[in-house]
């Protein structure tokens, strides 16, 4: 690594002395493309700068939630009036509701929201409230889908666990994983057996309606549909993490988009406008099992906390008002797909087989090792993928003042204030890259 990132050198080797791996989640350890993590003093717009003064156009825009890129005015005055009246309260303010309604009214297929404080928590919950629910202990999940660090949800996990190559998470205990069970994104026959054989045992399905922690998969078409007929057939629930998705592929998330009827879905990222934040949220009949108004218990002292839901409501307020007719989602959408489209073409131009995905406001592609590979699955994915030669570019994209997601295996964003200028800035810089 050269010279030029010095100062992130120098700040990760004292984090590590400090962090287990200089890092507080672990993608951001620039593990899956070699080199020392770059440091970020700061963001505004679409931009952000590191330690050693580098601007970069930036596509991580914190994991998703930046949706009208960093610092944006009405989400910092929203912050700052509020934080000068108080930060936490640990009682109900008028914002958690106001935040719930307009949730809510975004995605009406929900009736009623419970924050909390993370994607993790927001998953644990809902499939503690689906096994309440339902009086039955199984899960299902898909290989590759992340859907946060509860111990039950960190089998063939993606997201960090894909980057690094770990295995199932030790301190993960026989029985916890014994209730989970497991089947490949987009393989419906592998459910159906699933239920077959555990039917009765199984309380909840739980998926992401694009796997975004395992690079960008989009669905086959019928898939969604086909758990949601079979989950009903089986009394068990439909849990749809939309953690990723939620506002960021549609107004109404994938649910929305594609017409989904879930029994619970998870939300986070997005609805905090960048301070952390996490819900669950689905029909009343379910909801009402939920402690104080039932007997399933989940609590947390800053759940709902004024700042987060603040920066949350300014999110969602200024992204889905239009001006002149035009949102600012609707600008971030066409954005993504003008970025998509150029990938797509420059790959073809360089003869570099690549696997692009874009839906919304969210994108990826893949390095394929062969032309005319297809990835539909994690195994796939790891059969299929060249996050090597990902890692180069990353590098010389960072070089020519771009920066992706650290990892083959994580989707990209954009946010509203993603303009022509950073478009073709990006453009011309992997041009330079695929060439290099």
């Amino acid at each position: 690594m050269s010279d030029r990132y010095a100062r992130s050198q120098e700040l990760y080797a004292e984090a590590t002395r400090l962090i287990p791996g200089g890092v507080n989640s672990p993608v951001r350890a620039f593990r899956g493309v070699g080199g020392t993590p770059l440091f970020i003093e700061r963001g505004q717009g679409p931009y952000i700068w590191d330690a050693d003064g580098h601007r970069y156009i930036d596509y991580v825009l914190s994991w998703g939630p930046l949706l009208l890129g960093h610092a944006h005015p009405a989400v910092v005055e929203a912050v700052q009036t509020q934080v000068a009246r108080g930060s936490s309260f640990g009682a109900p303010t008028t914002l958690e509701s106001a935040l719930a309604r307009r949730v809510l009214a975004l995605m009406p297929g929900l009736e009623q929201v419970r924050f909390v404080n993370s994607g993790t928590e927001a998953t644990m919950s809902a499939l503690r409230l689906a096994r309440a629910f339902t009086g039955r202990d199984k899960i299902v999940k898909f290989t590759g889908c992340y859907h946060g660090h509860a111990d039950m949800l960190l089998v063939q996990a993606g997201s960090g666990v894909a980057t690094l190559g770990l295995p199932d998470s030790p301190g993960v205990t026989a029985s916890t994983a014994a209730d989970t069970l497991t089947a490949e994104y987009n393989d419906l026959a592998a459910v159906r057996q699933l239920f077959a054989s555990h039917g009765e045992q199984i309380a909840a399905v739980i998926v992401e309606p694009i796997a975004a922690n395992m690079g960008f998969v989009l669905p086959e078409p019928g898939f969604l549909e086909g758990l949601r007929t079979v989950t009903r057939a089986y009394g068990a629930l439909l849990v749809l993490d939309e953690v990723m998705t939620g506002f960021r592929v549609a107004p109404g998330g994938a649910q929305g988009l594609w017409g989904l009827d879930p029994d619970l879905t998870c939300l986070g990222k997005v609805i905090g406008g960048g301070l952390p934040v996490g819900a669950y949220a689905g029909k009343q009949p379910i909801m009402q099992l939920v402690a104080p108004a039932g007997p399933m218990y989940q609590a947390g002292t800053l759940s709902g906390n004024p700042l987060a839901m603040a920066a949350g409501l300014a999110t969602l307020n200024t992204a889905f008002s239009p001006v002149d007719g035009v949102t600012p989602f609707d600008q971030a959408a066409a954005s993504a797909a003008e970025l998509a489209a150029g990938i797509r073409a420059l790959g073809e131009e360089a003869g570099v087989p690549l696997q692009v995905g874009q839906v919304g406001t969210m994108f990826g592609f893949y390095f394929l090792k062969e032309p005319g590979a297809r990835v539909t699955s994690w195994a796939e994915a790891k059969r299929l993928v060249d996050p090597q030669r990902y890692a180069r570019c990353f590098w010389a994209m960072c070089e020519r003042g771009v920066y992706l997601a650290p990892s083959q295996f994580e989707a990209g964003f954009v946010s509203a204030v993603h303009g022509p200028g950073e478009l073709d800035q990006t453009l011309e810089a992997l041009r330079a890259a695929l060439a290099a």
